[in-house]
């Protein structure tokens, strides 16, 4: 079950690329880790930088919004401050969240939220 999960995860962080790709984002680098830190994708828009958590699912049963809590956005702010410092860039910063209901066999839809959350006003 798990392959099958990261299989699916892989084809929607490529979909998600691909969407990105075709609204003008210029891909860093995909699957970013410095563990326990991860980005699904690093882009550039302009001269903002763009940390973009991709969820896909592969029905609609369960809403993939729901996983991106404030758990999630912590450790995606944590990730995307990590990132900056190690790169040293000052360049102004989005987060953005794909979202993806379907599967490859089935159909899908892809749903892309740009300025999806704005970190809060406190230090990581």
């Amino acid at each position: 079950m798990k392959n099958q999960s990261a299989e699916l995860g892989k084809w929607g962080e490529d979909l998600a690329v691909k969407l990105l790709v075709s609204k003008g984002y210029a891909i860093r680098e995909t699957n970013w880790k410095l563990p326990p830190l991860e980005i699904d994708v690093v882009a550039m828009k302009g001269t903002r930088i763009v940390f973009v958590e991709v969820k896909t699912r592969s029905n609609g049963e369960y809403d993939p919004v729901t996983a991106i809590n404030r758990k999630k956005q912590a450790n995606m702010i944590k990730a995307a401050n990590t990132y900056l410092l190690s790169n040293e860039l000052p360049n102004d910063v989005q987060f953005d969240v794909v979202l993806i209901v379907g599967t490859p066999d089935t159909g899908f839809s892809i749903d892309h939220i740009e300025d999806a959350f704005y970190p809060p006003l406190k230090k990581y």
